[in-house]
């Protein structure tokens, strides 16, 4: 008997560590396919997609907003998802966004250009870019919740700090693979085939998921849940109502608030990894190469990575609030200082800014898993997570880009830097108002 329970003991850090590292590689490789898409649009698809006689600055508008179609989605793929990932499981459930996101993101790489099929061209590219928003609406619930609710307690922070690794890891990867093949090629290869090459090799995340599928059980939380509802439903008591509709009538609020709660992340990230490549190449003040702008937010990404697992680990000992409210309040007051060293043009001072930029992020996204897990009952969790973060994702990151090109060209730069520090006080208004939910009890 002692001998089992040895052997039960030491198998579950294992386990644990088996699906956030699982976990690890579906999201990143996902989340490389959502940013290959906001790398594309500040650089390629302004040329690729739209007219050649439009101007510049409105091509980069436009393009911008293909890419916020994508956030548009992520609300619906939230509620899809988040209905079966309740009633189904959170694998089952993972596997499909991560087919879908491999699939979508592949055919943009074959999607002929706007000189071969005109007008068509830009409506396809948001019809994909939309399935894609889908994907990563149902994607990051069943990644977050396969790791935050195999974890212990005392280490969910930490834990779940893998799913939100993500997110940084997929911003590396696909300015990699942009530098990888645009040093290889002509600057006209490179526009006219070369990038193409990024977006197709998304297929493998098709192969992820099918190892995801025979590799991995469900959470111990969800086999409980379909358990008590097998029980249930021999004694006539099982609830009928959907998932979705049950949580926005036990927990409006809590949804909002943490919806809230991700709108400093969503704004100052987009604007650090998207708008800020536009603004790098194109502005007068600042000049610096397309090359030298991916290699600068790609280090930055970088540096994200272990600030996030920092924070994360953090918020297991002292709280996920207090951790949270601090990223949030120095990214408000960073969005001052950024533009600023940004506009040197000297390439570390740029690099700089940046990291510190998405450092202060990281505080607030490393521990952000656990948080939205602890906020909601397993029976809703999904869906009321799901729901919160995408909401959240809608409101702040959808139009960032757009919105700050918008400022930028018609009041300024330093207007862009004052809608980043208004998200951030959103940001701490709202979790203020939430609970502390550390070291909560899942189940």
């Amino acid at each position: 008997m002692k001998t089992q329970e040895s052997d039960m003991q030491e198998s579950q850090p294992n386990n644990i560590r088996k699906v956030a590292l699982t976990s690890l590689a579906g999201t990143s490789i996902e989340w490389y396919d959502f940013f290959l898409y906001g790398t594309a649009a500040a650089i390629i698809f302004p040329k690729a997609f739209f007219p050649a006689d439009m101007p510049a600055m409105v091509a980069l508008i436009a393009s911008f907003s293909t890419f916020a179609v994508g956030f548009l989605a992520r609300p619906l793929g939230g509620i899809v998802f988040g209905h079966f990932g309740d009633r189904v499981g959170r694998k089952q459930t993972l596997v499909i966004a991560l087919m879908i996101m491999g699939a979508s993101t592949t055919l943009i790489g074959l999607l002929p250009t706007y000189q071969t099929i005109g007008y068509l061209a830009p409506l396809i590219l948001v019809f994909l870019r939309f399935v894609q928003g889908l994907a990563i609406g149902g994607q990051w619930g069943g990644a977050m919740l396969l790791v935050t609710e195999s974890a212990p307690p005392e280490k969910r922070g930490w834990y779940g700090a893998y799913a939100q690794a993500g997110a940084p890891i997929g911003v590396i990867l696909a300015n990699l693979a942009f530098l990888g093949v645009s040093g290889g090629l002509s600057e006209e290869a490179f526009m006219d085939w070369g990038w193409r090459i990024p977006f197709i090799a998304s297929i493998l995340l098709i192969l992820v998921s099918l190892y995801v599928q025979l590799n991995l059980e469900d959470t111990e939380a969800f086999k409980k849940l379909a358990a008590s509802q097998d029980k249930d439903s021999s004694t006539d008591k099982v609830v009928e109502r959907s998932p979705i509709i049950e949580v926005l009538s036990r927990h409006p609020g809590r949804i909002f608030l943490a919806a809230g709660a991700f709108l400093s992340i969503q704004v100052t990230f987009y604007i650090l990894i998207a708008f800020i490549m536009a603004y790098g190449v194109n502005s007068p003040s600042v000049m610096l190469s397309r090359d030298t702008m991916l290699a600068s937010v790609l280090i930055a990404a970088l540096i994200m990575v272990p600030a996030q697992f920092w924070a994360a680990g953090l918020s297991d000992r002292i709280g996920r609030k207090r951790v949270y409210l601090w990223g949030a309040a120095l990214s408000g007051i960073w969005a001052f200082a950024l533009f600023p060293l940004v506009d040197t043009g000297n390439v570390y001072i740029v690099t700089g800014a940046i990291s510190l930029g998405l450092i202060f992020i990281g505080l607030q996204y490393g521990p952000q898993a656990a948080f939205f897990t602890e906020l909601f009952s397993t029976e809703v969790r999904y869906s009321g997570a799901s729901l919160g973060y995408q909401i959240g994702a809608i409101l702040g990151g959808a139009l960032a880009p757009t919105i700050a090109v918008m400022l930028w060209n018609t009041y300024g730069i330093f207007y862009v830097s004052v809608y980043m520090a208004v998200a951030a006080v959103a940001t701490i208004v709202c979790v203020s108002l939430l609970s502390e939910t550390s070291g909560s009890d899942l189940e």
